[in-house]
């Protein structure tokens, strides 16, 4: 998944993109509120993760602007205040989640894990379409019950294409699960990765759940659950 994380200090934004991209998201991370909201409305993201305490515009004021040019993403706040009017009103303003410093890894990955999945419709940490099944937590796949050998590329295009089933989603929004840099962007490099994808996932059972559709992108055909 993308995610845009907005903390204005340093060594903690460092830390939770190194993290964060090990854990096999695409992370855009930004120190203030300005940089965000660029970045929000020229790119697509799946989550983002605001500190309040940011310089010049604050992140409550962020969230609002968010909502309001009608991004619809899940946000979770990540500040050191801790009071319960302060959630309240992190909440009333647009805000889905909220975590105080200091914190945990594993929790935030976890309620991060937790807002994906509503996002996505889900409620399992596990998505099934047919013999198919996708751990989101281990990032494994199964098909007909056998480990399926993906690579992080090849799983992250699954994931995503499972996530959207049944919408086309476009080459562009795959290039983005990869890559965070648009120079390193291939359109040639997904085709690559979707047909490897299409080859394990028919295997010996001949499962053909992902279509092309010509001109706009991919399509997950069977309903996920």
């Amino acid at each position: 998944m993308k995610l845009l994380v907005v903390e204005d200090e340093a060594l903690l934004r460092h830390h939770l993109q190194t993290r964060l991209s090990e854990s096999g998201h695409v992370v855009e991370a930004v120190a203030n509120a300005e940089e965000a909201l660029y970045q929000a409305q020229q790119y697509n993201h799946d989550l983002a993760v605001v500190d309040l305490g940011l310089p010049g515009m604050g992140g409550l004021e962020l969230i609002r602007q968010l909502r309001a040019e009608g991004k619809t993403f899940p946000i979770l706040i990540l500040t050191a205040r801790g009071s319960w009017e302060d959630k309240v009103q992190g909440l009333a303003t647009g805000a889905d989640d909220y975590v105080v410093k200091p914190f945990q890894f594993e929790e935030l990955e976890a309620r991060l894990s937790a807002l994906l999945r509503r996002s996505s419709g889900f409620t399992q940490p596990t998505i099934t379409a047919g013999p198919l099944v996708l751990d989101i937590n281990r990032k494994q796949a199964s098909l007909d019950e056998q480990p399926l050998a993906l690579t992080a590329f090849e799983y992250r295009i699954l994931e995503y294409l499972m996530r959207h089933h049944q919408q086309v989603v476009a080459k562009d929004r795959l290039m983005e699960q990869l890559y965070p840099d648009d120079e390193e962007r291939d359109p040639n490099v997904i085709e690559v990765l979707v047909g490897r994808l299409r080859r394990k996932l028919e295997g010996d059972v001949g499962f053909k759940p992902i279509d092309t559709v010509r001109g706009l992108g991919y399509l997950f055909t069977e309903r996920c659950r």
